[in-house]
């Protein structure tokens, strides 16, 4: 994959997309603490993305039927339960419990066989989810410095282990995880929400941002580039939050 600069232009393209009612619904309750908001607040907020109040409803009554949320009977909706643990991973993407490195890595080694394709993508979703790489076919790794534990269900199919590699772990984190392509991608976005003023665009943007915090492999500083752009996109998808809060006090983010 090509090195993207570590500053690029404002211009570049960051995975900004056009947000649909349903998208913009999502985001908005995946950001918000209770998850829910009633039919009121959401047509107030989809408005500046040009989303009637019918168009909206219509998108609600999809957004229920398909489980994506539950509606109590004061016109509320919430996020369903298949939701809300995607909620908790994009919480712990923007404010991410870490512990002190002293060297050790984890890994895992896959040992269940005969999985068709759909369980194996599964996993490989799972674990990349765990900010795990694989360094090879059925061996997944990272440094051992987030304060977590792997789901219970994981021993099933796989072996968990402590090790220390032989490589030098710059070197070997260098490998595992596109550092410089997603340092690009971070200050891109940065610069797109500096520029950005009406609400609509800052609300992708930072859509966009909550995406590409996802993906952050949360490495120790010793591994990381110079000038990691990681803490810095975060400290401003937080004063957006509190941007967005408004004067109702609802805590909002957008995950996209």
């Amino acid at each position: 994959m090509p090195a993207v600069p570590a500053e690029p232009p404002a211009s570049a393209d960051v995975g900004l997309r056009p947000l649909s009612a349903r998208s913009v619904v999502l985001s908005l309750l995946l950001g918000t603490h209770p998850p829910e908001l009633p039919v009121k607040d959401l047509i107030r907020f989809v408005e500046p993305f040009g989303v009637g109040g019918s168009t909206l409803r219509a998108a609600l009554s999809r957004m229920t039927a398909a489980g994506d949320l539950r509606r109590t009977d004061d016109a509320v909706y919430g996020l369903s339960d298949r939701l809300l643990a995607r909620q908790r991973r994009q919480d712990e993407a923007v404010r991410p419990r870490t512990r002190s490195w002293r060297g050790d890595w984890e890994m895992l080694v896959v040992t269940a066989t005969g999985r068709g394709p759909a369980a194996r993508a599964d996993l490989r979703t799972r674990l990349t989810a765990l900010r795990l790489a694989e360094l090879r076919e059925g061996v997944w790794l990272r440094p051992a410095n987030l304060a977590r534990r792997f789901p219970a269900d994981l021993a099933a199919t796989a072996q968990s282990y402590t090790a220390r590699p032989d490589r030098p772990a710059p070197e070997l984190a260098a490998d595992l995880w596109p550092l410089t392509t997603w340092s690009g991608t971070a200050r891109a976005l940065l610069a797109r929400a500096s520029e950005s003023r009406l609400p609509a665009d800052r609300f992708t943007v930072f859509a966009a941002a909550v995406r590409h915090l996802l993906t952050d492999p949360v490495l120790p500083p010793e591994l990381l580039p110079a000038d990691w752009p990681g803490d810095e996109l975060r400290a401003a998808y937080a004063a957006y939050r509190t941007e967005l809060s408004g004067p109702t006090g609802a805590e909002r983010a957008d995950e996209g």
